[in-house]
C-alpha cells in the first residue's frame, strides 16, 4: 500500500518547488546559517493514518498524505487574489502557498464477506489533489484549501488494501464489488486558528491553548467544525500543531524552527456538525450507492507528542472519533505519524 501510494505522491510532490522568500524572521542562534532562513525554505510532510495503530481494520482504516507548504512568498496570481480578497491578507501578512496529494480508504468491519453488508461502513477510496493558501498575521493563522479527486473504483482503493495485504500476509478483503461508484469529488474549505487563547511559561517549558474554526463544503464532505488543542513543551511558536488527513483537528502544515531542539505533548478535541459525507451517504446525484444512516455530530478527541530536531520533525497522534453512523459497534482508534523536513 505504502510503495503504491509514494510513488503517485512523488509525481505530484515533484512538480512542487519551493517558493523564495521575500522576509526573514529573527532567530535565537545566528550562527546557524539554516535556523537564520527558516522562513525562506518550504516544508515536505508524508503523514500516514491507519487504525493499525489500534489493532483494527474497519471504517476509516487508512489515510496517506504527501503535502508541500512554501516558506513566506510574496504572492501572484491566484494566490494573490485568494489571499487577498478572500484571507484578508494586510500588507505585513506572511503568506504561504501549499500543493499535496493523498489516498484514503474506507472499509466495513467484516471484510471476510464478499455479500453487501448494509449496516457496515461502504467501502470507498479518495484520491485527490489539493491547493492551499496559508495567511499568517500576528497571532491569526487562516488557510483557504481546494482538493479535487475521484471517488470509487478508478480511486484505487482495492488495489492499495489488497496487495498491501498480500505484502505483509494479511488476509484478503473480500467486498469491494460492493463500493461507492466513481464520481469526480471536489471540496472546499476555510480554517481559521487563533494563536494562544492562553499561554504561560516561557522558551524553555510553556503551555498554550489555540482554538480552532472553520467548514467545508462539497460532494465528498460538507461540515462546519471547531475546536481546541492543549500544548505543553518547549518553543512552542514552531508551528500551529502536527499535520493530519483531513477532515481532523490538523496543525498549518509547515514549522518554523526556532532552535535546533523542541518538543511538545499535546491534547485537543474537534467537534463537527455533518451535512453530507459521500463514504456513509452515497452520491448527491445518483440512487443505488451503498449507504448508512450517518450522525449528524461527530467529535475527535486527540493526544501525541511533536520533536523537532533542526530541520526535521516527528510527530504521533492517537486519536478517538465517535461514532459517524448509527450502526457503528463502538468508537473508532487510529493513529496518524508524519513526518516533515524544511528545504
Amino acid at each position: 500500500m505504502i510503495r503504491f501510494c509514494l510513488s503517485v505522491m512523488a509525481a505530484a510532490g515533484l512538480t512542487a518547488a519551493p517558493a523564495q522568500s521575500q522576509e526573514t524572521a529573527p532567530i535565537d542562534e545566528p550562527e546557524d546559517a539554516f535556523l537564520s532562513s527558516y522562513d525562506e525554505s518550504g516544508t515536505f510532510t508524508f503523514v500516514w493514518e491507519n487504525d493499525y495503530f489500534a489493532n483494527t481494520d474497519r471504517n476509516y482504516t487508512n489515510g496517506l498524505r504527501l503535502s508541500y507548504i512554501s516558506g513566506f512568498k510574496q504572492p501572484n496570481g491566484v494566490t494573490r487574489w485568494v489571499a487577498d480578497n478572500i484571507l484578508g491578507a494586510d500588507e505585513r501578512a506572511g503568506v504561504r502557498r501549499g500543493f499535496a496529494v493523498g489516498h484514503s480508504i474506507f472499509t466495513p468491519q467484516d471484510t471476510a464477506a464478499s455479500a453487501p453488508l448494509p449496516d457496515q461502513h461502504p467501502y470507498a477510496g479518495w484520491l485527490y489533489g489539493e491547493y492551499s493558501v496559508v495567511v499568517e498575521q500576528e497571532n491569526i493563522i487562516d488557510q483557504f484549501t481546494l482538493q479535487g479527486g475521484i471517488v470509487g473504483p478508478s480511486a484505487g482503493g482495492e488495489f492499495v488494501q489488497n496487495n498491501w495485504h498480500d505484502i505483509i500476509g494479511g488476509d484478503p478483503v473480500n467486498g469491494w464489488d460492493n463500493q461507492i461508484g466513481d464520481e469526480p469529488g471536489f471540496v472546499l474549505s476555510y480554517e481559521r486558528k487563533l494563536r494562544a487563547l492562553a499561554r504561560g511559561g516561557d522558551h524553555e517549558l510553556g503551555f498554550d491553548i489555540t482554538p480552532s474554526y472553520g467548514g467545508s463544503v462539497g460532494n465528498v464532505n460538507t461540515h462546519a467544525r471547531t475546536g481546541l488543542v492543549l500544548r505543553v513543551g518547549a518553543n512552542l511558536n514552531n508551528d500551529y500543531g502536527p499535520p493530519r488527513v483531513r477532515p481532523s483537528l490538523a496543525g498549518g502544515g509547515y514549522f518554523s524552527p526556532q532552535d535546533r531542539f523542541s518538543w511538545y505533548v499535546f491534547a485537543g478535541a474537534e467537534g463537527r456538525a455533518v451535512a453530507h459525507n459521500i463514504f456513509l451517504d452515497g452520491s448527491l446525484f445518483r440512487d443505488g450507492d451503498p449507504s448508512v444512516d450517518s450522525n449528524v455530530f461527530v467529535g475527535d478527541f486527540q493526544a501525541g507528542i511533536v520533536l523537532q530536531v533542526r530541520r526535521f520533525q516527528l510527530a504521533y497522534t492517537n486519536v478517538f472519533r465517535t461514532k459517524e453512523f448509527a450502526t457503528q459497534k463502538g468508537a473508532q482508534q487510529f493513529g496518524a505519524v508524519s513526518f516533515s523536513v524544511k528545504f
